[in-house]
């Protein structure tokens, strides 16, 4: 869920762009590999090979960085959200938001996904993130209601975003499928009861 950029950062040619960039980097593969509690400020630096100085320079800490690093994996698709909505066609709305979501978290480098469901995402430091992807779920749920009325609505949300995110565990197994994002977006449209009458194609 091609990838959409994330989150404003510094522009080209500012100064400590480049180290930002690279501390970041080094950060989301750390934590896929070893996990939040695992990975190290001391680590970070060495991996991205800047001064444990300079990391401090541009995040407070390791939280800071991870909660930059979460809600790059949202912010694009929530940008987009007010066109979703105002879609006359909640099931193109939906296939769209569902397929870009996916395309964009199977193109993320770093499958940084691996860390929505760790513990330390409970953590109030991670409230913001947790907020934007509650309102995601709201906006599936919200889009599933308009093709059937009679959906729950937030039950509705969480499987589709549950089928999204399904990407975050293919990429942890190495698995390869063709077209994954459009077979998850498809998945999304037959929750809410979308089956054969609809073709993406005739849209």
């Amino acid at each position: 869920m091609t990838k959409t950029p994330g989150r404003p950062r510094l522009h080209p040619g500012q100064p400590g762009v480049e180290s930002r960039e690279e501390i970041l980097a080094a950060a989301a593969s750390l934590f896929a590999e070893k996990g939040f509690a695992g990975s190290t400020t001391r680590q970070i630096a060495a991996r991205a090979r800047v001064r444990q100085a300079s990391l401090y320079y541009h995040f407070s800490g390791k939280e800071a960085i991870l909660l930059e690093l979460l809600q790059a994996s949202v912010t694009p698709t929530l940008a987009r959200a007010a066109e979703y909505l105002q879609a006359e066609d909640a099931r193109a709305a939906l296939y769209d938001l569902a397929r870009a979501d996916a395309a964009m978290m199977l193109a993320e480098p770093h499958n940084i996904g691996t860390m929505y469901l760790s513990p330390e995402i409970d953590a109030p430091a991670f409230a913001e993130f947790r907020a934007a992807r509650g309102e995601l779920t709201r906006i599936y749920g919200e889009l599933a209601r308009r093709i059937d009325p009679e959906l729950d609505e937030g039950f509705a949300g969480t499987c589709c975003i549950q089928l999204v995110e399904m990407v975050i565990r293919v990429r942890q197994e190495g698995t390869e499928y063709d077209e994954l994002a459009d077979h998850i977006a498809r998945a999304c449209l037959r929750v809410c009861g979308v089956i054969g009458e609809w073709s993406i194609s005739s849209r």
